[in-house]
């Protein structure tokens, strides 16, 4: 029973996707080929925002737009305690410093009030990480933001198409970065990514910062880097968008199922759904004092479980010197510490769900 099956995924697209490689093959348009532009298009009608520009993957993305926002040495970027780490590591890459704050018992999202109590004449920005496929307390968030003239990058690299009162994981803050890493609800089949904005002249920077500081081949009007999608995975995006919502659809269904099944199921605590938000279910995370023997029981019984993540960003080896305790970031520590993702992907049949939740009540029951 593996945590996730991609084969499944592309088995159901398999004359698509040859038609897709057949198609860009014989165009040989390898690198910014008409299919990058036509889903930087679809990507960001979909989301209702109006810029999108793809790239290398989501941590060039996280990358350029916190330089083109002006994140530079001596500022700070406010970062949740629990996510992965490119939050943190893109910050010191730029020579800022990250804030870690604790997340939302709930959501286990960036909480709002530690964002506020974090912030210092020195922050400049903030990045609430819409963590498992739910979204962060945006209105909260911006508002507070927006008093003290702070900038809003949201992560969705898990929250793809998720919402909060029907407006899009993506729409809120300043900018948004998505990642298109085949693990992902909407994956591509390599690395990929995409920034998107409503802001005209930070779309136009960051477009010429990814590729090497010029709006065309030559025009070099300052040194940039090299990032971008290639036109394959463009077009394979493209096709799976098509998909987006029924796979999510899928994910919810399960989720659910997984709820009613394992509610009262030992210490076990279930994933929570916060008002007026869409969950697309990226990762299904319960709790549980008794994980890593939960985890081994199902590993013996033929069941692959995950842990996102086995540390907090604090407790990694590269931010140890920051002298930062439990006490700290107690949600983020007990997800540390407790966290155990269920197997959850779209197709994912009735039968193999049944035999997870069994396997996990006889554990329980022991």
């Amino acid at each position: 029973m593996p945590y996730l099956d991609l084969k499944i995924i592309h088995e159901s697209l398999q004359t698509e996707l040859q038609t897709i490689y057949s198609q860009v093959i014989d165009e040989s348009y390898f690198v910014y080929g008409k299919q990058v532009t036509e889903f930087e298009n679809l990507f960001s009608n979909k989301l209702g925002v109006k810029y999108c520009y793809s790239t290398g993957n989501c941590t060039d993305a996280l990358f350029i737009v916190l330089k083109m926002l002006g994140v530079s040495p001596d500022d700070e970027v406010i970062v949740p305690a629990m996510t992965w780490i490119t939050d943190a590591e893109v910050v010191s890459n730029l020579g800022a410093k990250p804030v870690f704050v604790d997340v939302d018992s709930e959501t286990c999202c960036l909480d709002p009030k530690a964002f506020e109590q974090a912030i210092t004449p020195r922050t400049k920005a903030v990045i609430p990480v819409h963590l498992y496929g739910q979204m962060a307390d945006m209105e909260a968030i911006s508002e507070i933001a927006t008093r003290h003239n702070i900038k809003v990058v949201e992560d969705c690299a898990q929250a793809h198409f998720a919402s909060h009162n029907e407006k899009y994981a993506g729409s809120f803050g300043d900018a948004a970065v998505f990642s298109f890493y085949p693990t992902k609800n909407l994956g591509a089949l390599g690395d990929a990514g995409a920034l998107v904005t409503d802001n005209k002249e930070l779309y136009t920077v960051c477009r010429k910062m990814a590729n090497h500081g010029a709006a065309d081949k030559h025009t070099h009007e300052f040194p940039g880097m090299n990032s971008r999608m290639d036109t394959l995975q463009a077009a394979v995006l493209s096709l799976k968008l098509n998909f987006i919502d029924e796979w999510n659809g899928q994910r919810n269904k399960i989720a659910k199922k997984y709820s009613e099944s394992l509610s009262g199921c030992g210490d076990l605590v279930l994933p929570k759904t916060a008002g007026g938000n869409n969950h697309v279910f990226h990762i299904y995370n319960v709790l549980t004092s008794r994980r890593d023997e939960l985890k081994s029981f199902l590993n013996e019984n033929g069941i692959q479980t995950q842990i996102h993540y086995p540390k907090a960003l604090p407790f990694t080896k590269a931010y140890l010197d920051f002298g930062l305790k439990p006490t700290d970031f107690p949600v983020s520590f007990k997800l540390q510490e407790e966290g155990l993702s269920l197997p959850i992907f779209p197709g994912m049949t009735d039968e193999q769900q049944e035999y997870v939740i069994d396997k996990v009540r006889a554990f329980f029951a022991r």
